[in-house]
């Protein structure tokens, strides 16, 4: 290419630029304005209108086009246009499915959702702790149910507006004793049935009663074979970053030995570790699962330690604030990484950082 020209890179640059500098000008003032799970849903609502027309598909499109485009990664017997996706937990009902590949996103993971539908815990439910660049959430699985969920990918895919590989996670409903999880568990993966292209069982999240005991040995084993059994498309398993060591090598034993096709570390944490200290007394006080910046390093640690314990493919969360932190898990040991809590602190613009920084080795 000749000197005198631009790369491609170079209008890369100045679009994400102008992203960061919009949102954090911009739109996170105004959104900050706005209680954190309204802001939230406003977010997914606004996605979801855009992804529902070629047309306005094609302005997230724009949105999107600070994402550099590379060597597309090979996991799960599926291919990923780069290694970073959205995490669970934004869009829950699988509202914005249509919107989150024009947005630039490589995959997106959808949930969790329940066999059953659920208000979730009562409101307020979600807190920011600015500077601890971090969030506390006690949702409570809240969500229409599997049956909507599988209804709108449905009809998105039927639509041919789904452009990357979706996963669901997929939780106990609150109201199923511990007991009878298995079966709660599989009503949803019968109900998903050749629409997502993998499942992820969540067993982690520190907010429904009971669910964190499905971690332990036994009905761990019990739980996966049964849904490795029943589900046609892989399964993988999300954990805790509070697990021992012992219990978390023991679970990662147990997803091996039931067939499951991978791990997703971690999930968020009961811990205040981390947490600035003009949040302190706050985070003490709110109740429920602490994300972001505090996160950072146990998750690394966690999904380093996962990588030593198995081959399985591992899909990297917690804690990705920068580009950097998404390059130190997949130097660590994840073979694709996903983001939530810091695109709330760092906007879109994160999405093409932690692209770029985790694109395969010659192609950074």
């Amino acid at each position: 290419m000749p000197a005198s020209l631009p790369s491609a890179a170079a209008p890369r640059r100045v679009l994400g630029a102008a992203q960061r500098l919009g949102y954090r000008g911009v739109v996170r003032p105004v959104a900050w304005r706005l209680e954190a799970e309204q802001a939230h849903h406003l977010t997914v609502r606004g996605v979801d209108v855009l992804g529902r027309s070629a047309l306005t598909r094609g302005l997230l499109c724009a949105g999107g086009a600070a994402v550099p485009a590379g060597p597309p990664v090979e996991v799960l017997g599926l291919r990923f246009a780069h290694r970073v996706g959205l995490a669970a937990g934004m869009d829950k009902d699988g509202r914005a499915v249509a919107g989150w590949g024009a947005l630039g996103f490589g995959h997106v993971e959808l949930g969790t959702v329940t066999a059953r539908p659920q208000p979730g815990n009562p409101r307020p439910r979600l807190v920011r702790l600015p500077a601890s660049r971090a969030v506390i959430n006690r949702m409570g699985f809240n969500n229409e149910g599997v049956e909507a969920l599988a209804a709108r990918l449905r009809a998105a895919r039927r639509a041919g507006s789904v452009r990357l590989p979706v996963g669901v996670s997929i939780g106990k409903s609150k109201v199923t004793p511990v007991e009878e999880a298995v079966e709660d568990y599989l009503a949803s993966v019968r109900a998903l049935t050749g629409l997502a292209d993998y499942l992820a069982v969540n067993v982690s999240s520190p907010n429904t009663p009971g669910l964190r005991s499905l971690q332990d040995a036994g009905p761990l084993a019990e739980l996966l074979t049964a849904v490795v059994r029943a589900a046609d498309v892989p399964v993988l398993v999300k954990v805790a970053p509070d697990l021992t060591e012992p219990a978390l090598e023991q679970a990662v034993g147990v997803a091996v030995d039931s067939g499951a096709r991978g791990v997703i570390a971690t999930n968020t944490t009961l811990s205040r570790e981390g947490v600035a200290q003009v949040d302190a007394a706050r985070a003490a006080a709110e109740s429920g699962g602490l994300s972001g910046a505090p996160l950072t390093l146990r998750a690394r640690e966690v999904v380093g330690r996962v990588r030593r314990w198995t081959d399985l493919p591992v899909i990297g969360v917690g804690g990705v604030l920068t580009g950097a932190d998404a390059a130190a898990l997949v130097d660590a040991g994840a073979d694709l990484v996903q983001l939530y809590t810091g695109l709330v602190y760092a906007g879109p613009g994160l999405l093409a950082d932690a692209v770029a920084a985790t694109a395969p080795d010659g192609a950074r």
